[in-house]
């Protein structure tokens, strides 16, 4: 079993920056894969980034590119969203999501344990 917990939303204006936490319970958290997904009112839920249980490797959706960066801290069961440059379109619920087996999946059935999420809403 796996507990999620984000914390770091709020109102930010747009060009502003903000920094995601997800705490994870377990002691096999350094050996998920670890993601990030987002969820905007009346859409489905989208990729925004993932990243390999060393960290060495990172993946991102095309709309965050060059403006998210995931990280992960195994030592401390961590994994961070830094969100810079945020538009309007950022805004959404997020959520944070391990992977207990096999490698990157892009899709949200791919990941088996979810936080409860966190608001992110960018003012124009």
């Amino acid at each position: 079993q796996v507990q999620l917990v984000e914390s770091g939303g709020g109102l930010v204006q747009a060009g502003g920056s903000l920094r995601l936490s997800c705490v994870a319970s377990g002691r096999t958290f350094s050996r998920y894969y670890m993601g990030w997904f987002r969820q905007a009112p009346g859409k489905e839920r989208e990729f925004v980034a993932a990243i390999n249980w060393s960290g060495g490797s990172t993946y991102y959706a095309e709309s965050v590119k060059g403006r998210f960066t995931i990280s992960r801290d195994n030592a401390k069961n961590t994994v961070y969203l830094q969100m810079n440059s945020l538009k309007p379109e950022d805004t959404a619920v997020y959520y944070c999501a391990s992977r207990t087996s096999g490698g990157i999946s892009y899709s949200r059935y791919g990941y088996n344990y979810w936080g409860r999420g966190t608001q992110v809403t960018v003012s124009s």
